[in-house]
């Protein structure tokens, strides 16, 4: 029997048996940081055998269903007739477009596409969404012996001429069951998938599959419907999702404004992809109470490659490979782990190379034993694993000793660390070809009136300079810090407000300086063996290290650029940043005052205050998690020990002008705290003129309102 609508009818009585029969234990805070685990029952119990599993898929399936999809039909409709409408044969192929009634209220029905290779069969069986990038997949499929069946999947959005109609199937269908509160196009689209499996695999069906070889596939949003339709049809036997984004491959809590990818905001996701309460979340996705990595264990031990790219912003790396991680435990306990298969690639979101589909389809020859790769073709290479617990053997005890002194610089600099040893100079700009991110952006460009030159500074690192060529004086020149997109990295065209911040300021009379720091965009392949070439070092340090190189160029001409550039006038230097860049501004301000502001969104919480029950994830966040200060993790469980804190650091980098911008619904700090950071610098009205703090009403974004309280800022600094 196989695990579809039927098992959503059964989701209800399942939870309800599980929380009495183990009523009484603690249930776990929905609030966390951290990804609900996928082997934890809603009640705190966990998952301690195979036959624990069944109950915990029918909780995540309620769950997920009334989160994001809303509730399926309760009964699953019979096949009632099927008929061949139209047939196109070749010496490779047979084409068949056959119509499938079902047994609904109204017999609604819809059209599938079959594309039989030639000979006997039985066949295994691939399921698409026409869209016409997915077809370089059927094609190939169809010349490996695949049958490929197109079902009523392009997205309500989308439209394909060759298969008229098939955007709109799932209204249909949705309107048969009005008592039903399935909202999501994309999960009724991946019903209709199982309702072409209910064909298919009958008696009746025009071509023979074999049962137990059933994949399918996506890209995209169409990768978040098979992961749908895998997650609640059981027949599905393997499902490569690639680049499919939240809520599929990963998770909300480490996606959204604060990495610039998506969100739960209305204004990143269609209306109907998810239902209308999601947004309720918009800036509290910490209170989700299901997330990606258990809809993916749900899929255990049947196969599942995650495709993903180091580069899309729609399917952020740190956040998939969290999911990923969580979501094995459950292959694990099926003894299923090789099962399960994080694949990166270089790139962003799009194209689909003829490589990557030769790839995608030995996959699934794997998985149906039609073919034997050698295993390590689909080795595990994470990207963002950090062992703490090795990290500290590597250190001296200068390194985790704290510096018996009141110098808040050397506390700071053993906080960072130092680096083991000192990379010569390379300025050279690398070729566009080289980088992972589009060529593009590593050429001269302009916007509107505005222009785009390419640099190189430090030891390799490379970056952009925005500015107006038709200015002969700048504002200020401002150093741009972005936060945790990984992906991306500084990414020119964060903004869904009609806004993108380096041609934002640009055009506003400023000069702009940004680059991707290391672990981010371009540099994040540093993830894997940062500390392995630096063990005494920190990403933080290097970031800080990173900002004085750029100081370097623009002050010194130590770098190249692709271009003549504007001088900086090195009294009107600001660092700025959102987030982690908010962080790494402030750290860079008090250790190089050739800085002579600082602004920083969403980037100050205090360390003291960051306990494990914290809702920002506590010193763990910095110290393991994201691991850019590993030291910080010598002070969990006793926060309050930590050497130095946000308040020492402002005094070093007062007189000159801060900005702390610290919105009331941040989840990643306590508001609380940073008033009373910047309060205790504020002695005098003077010190309350340098240091400035601004608390609005808001959730962690830097967008147009933000961006404009940021320019408004400035023009006080630097009238």
């Amino acid at each position: 029997m196989y695990m579809h609508v039927n098992a959503i009818k059964v989701c209800v009585f399942v939870l309800l048996f599980v929380v009495v029969a183990e009523a009484g234990a603690d249930a776990p805070s929905v609030s966390s940081f951290e990804e609900p685990d996928a082997l934890t029952f809603c009640n705190g119990h966990k998952v301690r055998s195979v036959e624990d599993w069944p109950s915990r898929v029918s909780e995540i399936h309620t769950l997920f269903c009334d989160t994001y999809l809303g509730r399926f039909p309760e009964h699953v409709p019979a096949v009632i007739a099927a008929s061949e409408l139209d047939r196109q044969q070749s010496n490779t192929e047979t084409v068949k477009r056959i119509k499938v009634t079902f047994d609904t209220p109204h017999q609604a029905s819809f059209e599938l596409t079959l594309r039989i290779p030639a000979g006997p069969g039985p066949f295994p069986l691939l399921l698409l969404a026409p869209r016409y990038y997915q077809i370089p997949w059927a094609d190939e499929a169809v010349r490996r012996g695949y049958v490929v069946c197109y079902f009523p999947g392009v997205d309500a959005n989308q439209k394909e001429e060759a298969f008229p109609n098939y955007e709109n199937v799932w209204k249909i269908f949705k309107n048969e069951y009005p008592e039903a509160t399935w909202s999501s196009s994309l999960a009724i689209q991946a019903w209709l998938a199982s309702r072409c499996l209910d064909y298919l695999l009958s008696p009746d069906c025009v071509v023979k599959i074999y049962p137990n070889q059933i994949g399918i596939m996506g890209h995209s949003r169409y990768g978040k419907m098979a992961i749908y339709a895998a997650a609640f049809d059981s027949r599905f036997s393997c499902v490569v999702a690639r680049s499919s984004g939240v809520p599929t491959a990963a998770s909300y809590r480490f996606s959204g404004r604060q990495t610039w990818s998506e969100s739960v905001s209305p204004e990143d996701v269609p209306e109907c992809w998810v239902l209308p309460s999601l947004k309720e979340y918009y800036g509290k996705e910490n209170e989700l109470p299901i997330e990606a990595n258990a809809l993916l264990a749900t899929i255990a031990p049947r196969h599942l490659m995650l495709d993903t790219a180091f580069n899309d912003d729609g399917d952020q790396t740190f956040a998939v490979e969290r999911c990923y991680l969580n979501a094995k435990k459950a292959y694990a306990l099926h003894g299923a782990e090789s099962k399960i298969t994080l694949a990166w690639r270089r790139g962003g979101h799009n194209p689909i190379l003829p490589e990557r589909v030769q790839f995608n389809l030995d996959f699934f020859d794997c998985a149906f034993l039609r073919k034997t790769i050698d295993k390590s073709f689909y080795q595990e290479n994470l990207l963002h694993a950090f062992d703490w617990d090795h990290w500290r053997t590597l250190q001296t005890s200068d390194d985790l000793e704290v510096p018996a002194t009141d110098d808040t610089i050397k506390k700071l600099q053993w906080l960072l660390g130092h680096p083991t040893y000192q990379e010569a100079p390379c300025w050279h700009l690398t070729h566009p070809d080289d980088l992972f991110i589009p060529q593009e952006d590593r050429n001269i460009g302009r916007v509107d009136n505005c222009k785009r030159v390419p640099f190189a500074f430090s030891s390799g690192r490379q970056g952009n300079i925005y500015f107006d060529p038709d200015r002969t004086e700048y504002l200020a020149t401002v150093l741009w810090l972005g936060p945790w997109s990984y992906a991306t990295g500084s990414n020119e065209g964060y903004g869904i407000q009609g806004t993108t911040v380096p041609w934002r300021l640009a055009g506003e009379g400023y000069l702009v300086v940004t680059w991707d720091q290391v672990g981010f965009g371009e540099e994040i392949l540093k993830n894997r063996t940062f500390y392995e070439q630096n063990p005494h070092w920190s990403k933080l340090g290097q970031a800080v290290a990173d900002v004085q190189a750029a100081l370097d160029f623009l002050l010194e001409g130590k770098g190249q650029a692709a271009a003549s550039i504007p001088q900086a006038d090195p009294t009107k230097i600001c660092a700025a940043g959102f987030c982690y860049g908010g962080m790494v501004a402030v750290f860079a301000a008090a250790l190089d005052d050739r800085i002579t502001s600082v602004a920083s969104f969403s980037g100050v919480t205090q360390f003291r205050d960051q306990t494990q029950a914290n809702r920002t994830g506590g010193l763990a966040l910095l110290s393991h998690c994201h691991a850019v200060v590993p030291k910080l993790g010598l002070f969990i469980g006793r926060e309050k020990e930590t050497p130095l804190d946000y308040d020492d650091i402002i005094r070093v980098i007062m007189p000159r002008p801060c900005l702390i911008y610290a919105p009331i619904r941040d989840r990643f700090a306590n508001v609380d705290a940073v008033r009373h950071c910047v309060q205790s610098v504020q002695k005098t009205e003077t010190a309350a003129k340098q240091v400035q703090i601004q608390t609005p009403d808001d959730i962690c974004r830097f967008q147009k309102e933000q961006q404009d309280a940021f320019l408004l800022w400035l023009k006080t600094v630097y009238p």
